[in-house]
């Protein structure tokens, strides 16, 4: 119990952090949100008016009193106090982590595609300040406790160890669902691109009329590799680092054809046509591990859940039909 209270605690604690980081966009949100609803009314009155479109001039929306104030008090109070405050203490912070933990940690970032997005030193900061927080809680639950002083420097330890453990969890979790978001979107990809190359197009047109109509997690990877050839990277170092960025087994496979075809000049029609149907045998044969794996895991509820209630309503009237008979003897 004390585990799971600290914990949560850590967790509920590190959400509270995000959120305090990002409260400058709640202001901007707000406006919009009103400035779409007037948006929205001015459209109702002019579709109930069609005959004054021509003769309403345009007006200015002036920004509401109430929305400018809330925005700069919220402005000034992350300027002056909250920004400084974890500046100073994401630098403080940056001592006490190690070095393994910040090439973890930011391999981590870079695996889950959020490399722009979150900083290595903020990331650090809610690890140090995670196992702070569940240190102190720890500490904290076990002042009310009769435990042996073993128990209670193994309790501190563990709690350590949760506040350690939650950002990494996050992490793999950030990581483990954009590496299934690729893994789903790769077969359908590389079918379209295949069909695209058939129809005449180059493999760069082709890619790039792909980015161009689809949305994803891998078209985002596409897009980078385009970018980076525009800036003069060659094909094969732009491809090596999307498959870096992605640690697929397919993306290095598919790389890594795309590469030794481009290389010894062989047809890329035919290169991309084999990748596809492998990606699809590969994507069937996911499919089909995770659809055995069900059984499996459908033991764990039914032995919790559904077991006791059919042990209830089986053996339930043979128990009180066998203690009615006992009583009566």
């Amino acid at each position: 119990m004390i585990f799971l209270v600290a914990l949560l605690t850590a967790l509920l604690f590190g959400v509270f952090v995000f959120a305090l980081l990002n409260l400058r966009t709640s202001p901007e949100a707000q406006l919009r949100q009103r400035l779409n609803e007037m948006i929205d009314k001015a459209e109702a009155d002019r579709a109930l008016n069609p005959k004054q479109r021509k003769n309403v001039k345009p007006t200015v929306v002036e920004m509401p009193k109430i929305v400018e104030q809330t925005f700069s008090r919220h402005r000034e109070f992350l300027n002056r106090v909250v920004r400084p405050f974890f500046e100073s203490l994401s630098e403080r912070l940056q001592r006490f982590a190690p070095a393994e933990i910040r090439l973890q940690l930011e391999d981590k970032i870079f695996h889950a595609g959020k490399l722009g997005v979150w900083g290595l030193k903020r990331v650090i900061t809610i690890w140090c300040l995670s196992i702070v927080v569940a240190t102190v809680l720890a500490i904290m639950l076990i002042q009310s406790t009769d435990l042996h002083p073993l128990q209670r420097i193994m309790t501190i330890l563990i709690g350590a160890f949760i506040g350690a453990v939650i950002p990494f969890a996050v992490l793999n979790s950030a990581v483990r669902n954009r590496q299934k978001a690729l893994r789903k979107q790769l077969p359908e990809f590389l079918d379209l691109l295949c069909v695209s190359v058939q129809a005449g197009l180059s493999f760069d047109g082709a890619v790039g009329k792909m980015t161009r109509r689809m949305r994803g997690p891998l078209i985002d990877e596409f897009k980078r590799m385009q970018n980076d050839i525009a800036l003069g990277m060659t094909h094969q170092y732009a491809l090596t680092n999307l498959a870096r960025r992605c640690d697929l087994e397919e993306i290095y496979l598919f790389t890594t054809s795309v590469i030794q075809a481009e290389k010894l000049g062989t047809s890329m029609t035919r290169t991309l046509k084999q990748q596809a149907d492998n990606m699809r045998d590969r994507h069937r044969q996911h499919v089909k591990a995770q659809a055995l794996k069900a059984p499996v895991k459908i033991i764990f509820p039914m032995v919790l859940f559904i077991f006791p209630s059919m042990f209830v309503v089986l053996l339930f009237p043979a128990v009180l039909s066998l203690l009615r008979n006992l009583g009566g003897g």
